[in-house]
């Protein structure tokens, strides 16, 4: 698991170098295997005596910051090239760019809000966004169709982010100008082996709850309140859970008029430095809460699910499958079903792989404006089970449910999901949850004898 610092310092105090953090978690169970700083300074002496890979790319403080692009103007000899007049914090530059992102603003004069980047001077040493794996390279001046150039704006390839190279970096508009970037988001993210017996922490707030016990921190606890202004859930939808053995809880949210858009950038980044794909706003809360708090989620467009009902109230089935019964998952393959898989269905047929993966016909899309968001507790022998049958199948969801969720999670996971996407796409949440837990387990006693 790829563990970001910078998102454990969300729910605890970290001042321990990070060698000697590495050292503690690893002596503690969760074995650190790697650790890749994207920005922050490498140790000088690597991690003592464990036996950790060590990689990245420091960003020279001097020369890797955040800039304020103030104009993009047309490249006088290139079609596809422009020249963004960037302001440093000092002086400004005119930087030569093929960012497509850009493009849009190409020739409209001066910008109403001036776009933050992440601006590297000559001299700086970057990773080579042309080149495959990370290669390093100097900027260095030169001319390229006429035009000098001696700095860029960078992507995230460059910076050793990601190998995303498609376009430049566009920061939040209140990134301060000139401020190191290093200063700003650097990071350093941790690779650490979570074992079976460990399931806890396969989430960045269980690695910061072993922190917090390790360094004597106390812990924060993410906020699970949610803004329910809409009107109720109840009657809208229904659940049926035929299999409570297997899914003892089952929790719906209702999210309404969202507006589907790229999530913020800091989503984004912490996303990709968790080794995930960003998508849209609410697909990539789902995978962001998951990550977070170890819940997976899943989100169905609630228009399809009306549909598939005639227009009536969708009824959520938990069940087994039919005879014969086949399913098209996310991945895009069509898949025969064994008969102890539990699925997610409503009257019209199966939805998504109980636990391990969605169907393609209900998924969220540009077009989804009503989203019903799904937390759920699976029985883990029997997610197991579907992801041995299913052997061309790999899904962070079914590697945690498969070591065991704790139902006490579905409703946080729902809550702090709901709350996110009502922020980040102006929907309005249904007041209530629709909350289904036929099978409560027995709260866990363990006797401490003061002897």
């Amino acid at each position: 698991m790829k563990v970001p610092l910078s998102w454990l310092k969300d729910f605890v105090d970290i001042s321990l170098p990070l060698a000697e953090l590495a050292h503690r978690l690893t002596f503690a169970g969760l074995d650190v295997e790697s650790i890749h700083f994207v920005g922050l300074p490498l140790p000088a002496n690597g991690v003592g005596k464990q036996d950790i890979k060590i990689s990245g790319l420091a960003w020279e403080r001097e020369r890797i910051v955040v800039g304020a692009i103030s104009q993009v103007d047309p490249h006088p000899n290139a079609d596809r090239l422009v020249l963004a007049q960037l302001d440093d914090g000092e002086r400004t530059h005119t930087v030569l760019t093929g960012a497509p992102n850009l493009f849009p603003y190409k020739g409209a004069g001066p910008l109403p809000q001036p776009l933050k980047v992440a601006y590297a001077k000559e001299g700086a040493t970057l990773y080579d966004g042309h080149k495959p794996g990370q290669q390093t390279m100097t900027l260095k001046r030169g001319k390229i169709r006429g035009v000098e150039s001696y700095s860029m704006a960078c992507s995230e390839k460059e910076l050793g982010i990601s190998d995303d190279h498609e376009g430049i970096i566009l920061l939040p508009d209140d990134a301060p100008v000139g401020m190191p970037l290093a200063d700003y988001m650097g990071d350093a993210v941790f690779g650490i082996a979570i074992t079976p017996n460990m399931a806890r922490n396969a989430s960045i707030l269980g690695v910061a709850r072993e922190i917090a016990a390790l360094t004597g921190q106390p812990l924060r606890q993410p906020d699970t309140t949610v803004r329910m202004a809409g009107a109720g859930i109840a009657g809208r939808v229904n659940i049926q859970i035929r299999q409570p053995e297997i899914n003892p809880r089952f929790v719906l949210a209702l999210i309404e008029n969202v507006a589907i858009r790229p999530s913020p950038y800091e989503m984004q980044r912490r996303l990709r430095l968790a080794g995930m794909r960003p998508i849209n706003n609410i697909v990539d809360v789902t995978n962001y809460v998951m990550l977070e708090l170890g819940q997976p989620l899943h989100a169905f467009d609630f228009d399809v699910l009306r549909a598939r009902a005639g227009g009536d109230a969708p009824t959520i089935i938990t069940r087994l499958p039919e005879p014969g019964e086949r399913l098209h998952t996310l991945d895009g393959v069509d898949r025969a079903l064994d008969p102890f898989t539990i699925l997610v269905c409503d009257t019209a047929g199966a939805l998504s792989l109980g636990g391990v993966m969605g169907g393609a016909e209900s998924e969220v899309s540009e077009r989804t404006r009503n989203v019903l968001l799904e937390g759920a507790a699976w029985d883990f022998i029997n997610i197991r089970r579907t992801l041995a049958a299913q052997k061309d199948i790999k899904s962070e969801a079914g590697t945690r449910f498969s070591r065991g969720v704790h139902p006490a999670m579905a409703e946080r996971g729902v809550k702090r999901a709901a709350e996110l996407m009502r922020h980040l796409s102006g929907g309005v949440v249904a007041a209530g949850l629709l909350d289904e837990y036929p099978r409560p387990l027995a709260p866990v006693v363990v006797d401490l004898p003061l002897a």
